[in-house]
Formats: structure tokens, C-alpha cells, sequence
């Protein structure tokens, strides 16, 4: 999907991009047009603060690991926001939050009770004090300095966490989205690297 950060767009066009009409938004959860159509979502809109707080997060893994004599870690957070309410094709990533998850090479899960119950509890706060749902995860994808290419994808693993997420969270009118940083490659060359991504279910044949 095409993903745009925040603080490189026009402040109105910003502005109008993380509107919230709640109405709007109610029709589109109940709709649910993304059930019908595993290539609904093309865009994603990511918070100037959504794009720091990763970053630095994805860094952080990065210096953590290297402090240890190892390899820089990946890290995992939840993400904030909603399917744009007047803009079809489109998320809003408004804020993230860490989770206290690492890991190596294309394998960052959730499974550990602590982290389980930490989302349940990030959860019920952000019911009670936020609009938006948790409706998305990012972690990042720290391994090496590649020239021709960043290091934007999903894994099997990561495949199968997306797909188990889109299932549970898809039918109840939260769209579920992945991203990935690429921590090294934005260092190096001072932009964010950040892709933005969906799974088919197992039974659609991907457009080519």
C-alpha cells in the first residue's frame, strides 16, 4: 500500500486527512466494504507522531541489541487509528504504541502471557479515552544496509500473525493493518522507510 507520513504534507490537506466525522465512520464500520473486496485498501496516512514514536522505537531495538554484542533487535507495537470515513481506500495511522516485545530475524510474536496481557489492558484504556481502535501492529525489520532495496515485508510469520489478526478484527468493522520499518535503511538515508501492508485469505488469487 502507499504509505505518506504526515509532516510531509500540505497542513489542510493534513487537517482534513485525520477529520474524524464519528457518523461517517459508523456507516463505514457497519458497511464494512473490505469484506467484499481483499484489495480495498491502497493508502495509509501516518501521524507525524506515529512516524516518530516508531522510528525512535525501532532505533532503540537497534542500539539495544548492539549494547548486548548481538545484533540489533526487532521490535513490535500496537497502532491507532481507523479506516478513513470519506476517503475510500484509505487507513489513518494516528498513534502507536510499544510493546514490550524483541526478537531476530523475521520473527517478533506476541504470545508471551505478560505481552498478552498488556495489550488486553492497552485496549480497554484506549476504549474508554480515544475514538479510534487499536487496529493495526508494526514492528521492524533491522538487517542490513541494502542499497537497492529496504527491508519492507512481511515473513511467513508475520503473514500468519496479519492474517490471524484481519480474521479476528476484520468482520467487527476494524480493518486490521501491518506496517514495517526499516530502521537501518532510514538511518542511512535519513527518511523513513515504512511499508504498509494487508494479507489475502488463502482462497484469493492476488491481481498481478
Amino acid at each position: 500500500m502507499d504509505t505518506k507520513q504526515g509532516s510531509g504534507v500540505n497542513d489542510n490537506l493534513r487537517d482534513a486527512w485525520y477529520a474524524m466525522n464519528e457518523e461517517k465512520l459508523s456507516e463505514t464500520r457497519q458497511q464494512k466494504a473490505w469484506m467484499d473486496d481483499p484489495t480495498y485498501f491502497r493508502r495509509v496516512m501516518i501521524s507525524p507522531t506515529a512516524s516518530v514514536k516508531m522510528l525512535s522505537h525501532a532505533y532503540a531495538g537497534c542500539e539495544e541489541g548492539m549494547r548486548s554484542g548481538g545484533k540489533p533487535l526487532e521490535v513490535m507495537g500496537m497502532c491507532l487509528g481507523c479506516p478513513h470515513p470519506e476517503v475510500k481506500d484509505a487507513f489513518v495511522v494516528s498513534d502507536v504504541f510499544p510493546l514490550p516485545v524483541t526478537g531476530f530475524e523475521t520473527r517478533v510474536v506476541a504470545d508471551d502471557e505478560s505481552v498478552i496481557n498488556y495489550m488486553i489492558e492497552l485496549s480497554e484504556m484506549v476504549e474508554k479515552s480515544r475514538k479510534e481502535r487499536l487496529m493495526g501492529w508494526y514492528h521492524s525489520h533491522p538487517f542490513d544496509i541494502d542499497e537497492s532495496h529496504n527491508h519492507c515485508f512481511l515473513s511467513s510469520t508475520d503473514l500468519s500473525t496479519q492474517l490471524a489478526w484481519q480474521n479476528a478484527e476484520d468482520p467487527n468493522g476494524n480493518p486490521f493493518l501491518a506496517i514495517v520499518i526499516d530502521p537501518l535503511r532510514s538511518f542511512a538515508k535519513n527518511k523513513a522507510e515504512i511499508g504498509a501492508f494487508r494479507a489475502y485469505p488463502p482462497a484469493f488469487s492476488s491481481p498481478t
